[in-house]
């Protein structure tokens, strides 16, 4: 019998002024990036992790790791793509992902619909099925005061159980 599962996300990295930034596999001209072993791209992180939680398995770091060599400056939306085939050969429908990003710093609002096309596309799933929403921090907590961005992000999918 299939059952709906949701899976929650969180990323966050600290700001590195000597790399370009990475969101949702979009580049964005920033003048700065984000710390990470990867490209750092927070929002496929959290989507990552949001969509490995809802079908039961461990965290991002388990899969790609950051002390493995070969996922140095990887390419996160293609990681996130490698996690949806998983999720796909074990039967696993996508079903609709919401997601946050909390920065004060770069505008996100100009960039959503095209980080949507990018997340449907990687997600194998229609573009009304993705939401993603800005926010700032109100100068509140290291997002607040521009150290760093953090991203949350929800994942219902349709699955088996065997109970």
């Amino acid at each position: 019998m299939n059952s709906i599962a949701v899976g929650i996300g969180y990323d966050s990295h600290k700001i590195d002024k000597k790399r370009k930034l990475i969101l949702g596999g979009l580049e964005i001209k920033a003048g700065f990036g984000l710390a990470g072993h990867s490209d750092a791209d927070v929002l496929c992180h959290a989507v990552i992790d949001a969509l490995l939680g809802a079908c039961g398995k461990p965290d991002i770091g388990c899969f790609f790791p950051d002390n493995e060599p070969k996922w140095k400056d990887a390419n996160s939306l293609v990681l996130l793509k490698s996690v949806v085939a998983l999720v796909k050969s074990e039967s696993v429908k996508i079903n609709y992902v919401d997601v946050v990003i909390i920065a004060e710093k770069p505008k996100v609002a100009p960039f959503v619909e095209a980080i949507r096309k990018n997340f449907a596309t990687a997600l194998g799933i229609s573009f009304e099925r993705v939401n993603i929403k800005a926010k700032t921090n109100e100068g509140m907590g290291f997002a607040g005061r521009g150290e760093g961005i953090a991203t949350l992000a929800n994942v219902t999918v349709e699955r088996s159980f065997n109970d």
